[in-house]
């Protein structure tokens, strides 16, 4: 189990896997993975930053998946499979995919079918040296394995319906049905099964070289879970619904920098109440998992674990919503208690009361500053480097912003020549900038995305907040990962004391 993070000088590169290059449509954790490890190290970084790796579902979106436990199949590499004995190099001969966005649903309509032939020729019998290794992982994972497998395996059966649509018998989760369907739905379990199997294979695969080689992995935890999740389908006691299943009250963010009328997530809301009366058993088997595939952890949206947004279920935005205390110093006692440490990044973005800096400093848990939220107001922006504190990740910018370039472009002739003066610049070379004025702070840590390493505009953002579709598709070719950016990357990693890994 990781130990309390440590304050220490460090930096890193945010990247989702999903970004990699490669021939398949989507990043994998095959071979472009491995280099892009390679990369890091020899850029002299200590930190990847991901977001979530679970099972996506609507809009693609890595927040909202369908299981808070599983692994995203779709980041299974097919040549991995080839090199296992489980497909033939025929097999992943791939259709022209585009190289720089991921068309999710036209990847998985090519990549499904090979996961379920390698499932195939696995049970008759090819690479058989795996077998031990799988009915070890579908023992020791039972516990969130199960209820995900057999999700799965019903929502392909209602044609992708979310579970709040499925016969009583099923939306319920009714013993004596779970019971029959286990049985009736055997094959389909057992795919599901061998394709966690095979992510979280490949996943620790890839983490053991990495760590191998001093590069450590930030994953991320969004606070809340999907309503059309197996979370919330098999463990409705622990989540604020009625008694059809259906949301009472919903999560959402009142008014903020991104939205002027909030965003209404729509995420089910916890019954802190149960949850506490159990131990926080769910929220401690959560954080171990997730600590099984990553070295620290982003907890997105950590001022609702002080207090949160609650929203009405069927509002049109967030702005009618009230805030509502979670207890939040309960949660984090148990879970340092039972982790042995928290190795936890605060993402205290947004309305941050005293309350909530209050409970950060309490765990020391180091809290986030993002440059593009410091310029325009004055000296006492919180996010300007003069005003850090050492316990802090300082980013350029996160996946929800914009490029840096693309931000600079954009935004207003006040805040452009706010940042022209703090820095003593002209403003040609912004992402740059920043990404020295992160290097160059005392925050411990400094992160920035690949796209403001490349200098890319708005073509290359990932999220727009609020947008349904088109977002999670930005992906970096083989031609613009050019030597001349790492080399100043690594230049200015070791010009700034945050080279934590020594390259011969």
């Amino acid at each position: 189990m990781p130990s309390e993070v440590t304050s220490r000088r460090s930096a890193g590169v945010l990247l989702h896997p999903t970004s990699l290059p490669g021939p398949f449509g989507i990043g994998d954790l095959g071979p472009s993975a491995y280099a892009w490890v390679d990369t890091l190290v020899r850029a002299r970084q200590t930190w990847w930053q991901i977001l979530p790796l679970g099972p996506t579902g609507f809009g693609d979106s890595p927040y909202q998946c369908f299981s808070a436990f599983a692994g995203n199949s779709g980041l299974i590499s097919l040549q991995e499979l080839v090199k296992e004995g489980l497909l033939e190099s025929r097999d992943i001969e791939a259709p022209t995919f585009s190289p720089e966005r991921v068309e999710f649903e036209s990847v998985m309509r090519f990549k499904k079918p090979l996961l379920a032939r390698a499932w195939e020729n696995f049970q008759g019998g090819r690479a058989a040296g795996l077998r031990p290794a799988f009915d070890r992982f579908v023992i020791e994972e039972a516990d969130w394995l199960e209820d995900y497998v057999l999700f799965m395996a019903l929502n392909d059966a209602h044609q992708g319906r979310s579970w709040q649509q499925w016969p009583e018998p099923a939306r319920l989760h009714q013993p004596a049905f779970l019971k029959t369907a286990k049985a009736e739905l055997a094959g389909p379990i057992g795919l599901h099964q061998f394709r966690q199997f095979l992510f979280f294979r490949q996943w620790q695969n890839l983490k053991g070289y990495a760590n191998e080689r001093g590069l450590k992995i930030i994953g991320d935890i969004p606070i809340f879970v999907s309503t059309d999740s197996a979370d919330v389908w098999a463990n409705p006691q622990f989540f604020a619904l009625d008694r059809d299943r259906r949301p009472k009250v919903v999560a959402g963010v009142p008014p903020d920098y991104f939205s002027a009328t909030g965003q209404l997530w729509g995420n089910p809301l916890y019954d802190w109440q149960a949850l506490e009366k159990s131990g926080f058993a769910w929220w401690i088997a959560r954080l171990n998992a997730t600590l099984k595939t990553v070295d620290m952890i982003r907890l997105d949206h950590f001022r609702g674990f002080e207090s949160y947004w609650e929203v009405p279920a069927g509002s049109a935005d967030a702005i009618h919503g009230r805030w509502v205390q979670a207890p939040g110093a309960k949660l984090l006692e148990t879970l340092r208690t039972a982790l042995g440490g928290l190795p936890i990044i605060a993402e205290d973005l947004g309305i941050i009361t005293p309350e909530v800096d209050a409970l950060r400093r309490q765990f020391d848990l180091p809290g986030m500053c993002v440059l593009q939220f410091a310029f325009g107001d004055d000296w006492r922006n919180r996010y300007l480097p003069h005003n850090y504190e050492q316990n802090t990740v300082a980013y350029t910018g996160t996946h929800d912003n914009d490029t840096t370039a693309g931000w600079y472009r954009g935004t207003s002739e006040k805040d452009r020549d706010h940042v022209r003066r703090y820095l003593a610049r002209d403003g040609s070379d912004v992402a740059w900038d920043f990404i020295r004025l992160a290097w160059s702070s005392v925050a411990d840590y400094a992160i920035t995305p690949l796209q403001d390493i490349l200098n890319l505009g708005t073509e290359a953002r990932m999220n727009f907040p609020g947008k349904p579709r088109g977002n999670w598709a930005w992906r970096c070719t083989q031609q613009k990962l050019q030597p001349g950016y790492l080399d100043r990357l690594a230049d200015m990693t070791q010009l700034y004391g945050r080279a934590r890994i020594n390259v011969d």
